[in-house]
């Protein structure tokens, strides 16, 4: 084949490739279609389509200014019974976790030797007394200086101090509770020798639970003696406890910036116990015009939050300060206006800018003048 025979081909397909090319939307084997599109669809050729989601708009509401904390239960009074003197048990005079009165007898330690003493120096004692008396009538007849009246009784003092002595470390073989309350778990059996300062069992009043937390230095204005409290335990995840601020520490931790708070709830069912993790809610105020937004449209990125609002027909995303939260709720501090719209429902498809279209509950009611477009009967 001649150069120009071959020319002349490659101008031919040339041109009815560029005319094939310039007329591909009039041709459906090309691709093309024979009917013009709708008109919603036409606007967005070569562009994204709008991403269905459900969005609310931001609610307004009163709220309780309340402030969150973390707690630990302690006894009205609690203390451990132990020994003040070296002793074998003699007597046990409580069961393990029996409730006691003040004053009653816990343990007796074997006190034989502590009582010959006691009847040893009060008979010295009473000896001294006689001396004393029978000097005393002698010096009124002159029988008897003055100073040997005050020689006796100088003895009779210092035998009624040893006697008071030997009957205090008598006293001490017998343990006794110091205040009403609950005994717990006892240390030693029978017959067992203690030592001052070994533990024999403790004793708890918990018929009220000091409650004691601690709060950021901001609240200490609104914290104050009286507030009421309500605290939560995991072992009763249906029950409130509630009680009242006794008194706010007169120091704040320089490191934490927090104060210790201590308050007091009434336990008569004793089902609080020392040492129990609770959470604690104090109510220091209200807030009349709080912004709140349903909890599924937080997210969290790098130690932040956002949301998703809905402006003009496209998502843009918004960093928001939080507050509070409420059930199903939480409190937006700052990033939104009370007007706001955003975005609950399909926030895994949404990216910033994006265009939307809202679906669901939220979506926007069609007006008289735009009644949606129907698609034709087949």
């Amino acid at each position: 084949m001649k150069l120009s025979t071959q020319i002349a081909a490659l101008v031919l397909v040339a041109a009815v490739a560029g005319a094939g090319w310039h007329f591909r939307d009039r041709l459906p084997f090309l691709g093309g279609q024979a009917d013009a599109p709708p008109p919603g669809q036409a606007q967005n050729r070569g562009g994204a389509q709008p991403i269905p989601v459900e969005a609310v708009r931001v609610e307004v509401r009163e709220l309780s200014n309340v402030v969150e904390a973390i707690g630990s239960a302690m006894a009205n009074e609690a203390v451990a019974i132990t020994a003040k003197a070296t002793g074998v048990v003699e007597r046990i005079g409580f069961q393990e976790g029996q409730k006691v009165a003040a004053g009653a007898i816990v343990v007796e330690l074997d006190a034989g030797e502590n009582r010959a003493k006691v009847e040893e120096f009060r008979a010295a004692r009473e000896n001294a007394r006689q001396n004393l008396e029978r000097a005393q009538t002698l010096l009124e007849s002159r029988a008897i200086p003055q100073a040997r009246v005050d020689e006796l009784k100088r003895q009779f003092e210092i035998a009624e101090a040893k006697l008071r002595a030997e009957q205090a470390k008598y006293g001490d073989t017998v343990l006794r509770a110091p205040f009403s309350g609950r005994l717990g778990m006892r240390q030693m059996s029978l017959g067992a020798l203690v030592r001052p300062g070994e533990v024999i069992t403790t004793l708890d009043d918990i018929s009220v639970i000091k409650l004691e937390f601690e709060i950021p230095e901001i609240y200490l204005a609104e914290v104050q003696p009286g507030l009421k409290v309500r605290a939560r335990s995991a072992a009763y995840p249906d029950r409130k406890f509630e009680g009242r601020v006794t008194i706010v520490d007169t120091r704040v931790d320089p490191v934490t910036r927090s104060a210790k708070v201590r308050a007091l709830i009434e336990n008569g069912d004793e089902a609080l116990r020392p040492g129990m993790f609770l959470t604690v809610e104090l109510s220091v105020g209200r807030k009349p015009n709080a912004i709140v937004v349903p909890e599924e449209a937080l997210l969290a990125f790098g130690g932040q939050q956002f949301v998703f609002v809905v402006r003009e027909g496209r998502s843009y995303r918004t960093r928001v300060a939080i507050g509070q939260r409420v059930p199903g709720f939480v409190e937006v501090t700052e990033g939104l206006a009370p007007d706001a719209m955003v975005v609950v429902g399909g926030l895994q498809k949404v990216r910033d800018g994006a265009p939307v279209r809202i679906v669901g509950p939220g979506a926007p009611v069609p007006s008289a003048a735009n009644p949606p477009s129907r698609k034709p009967a087949s």
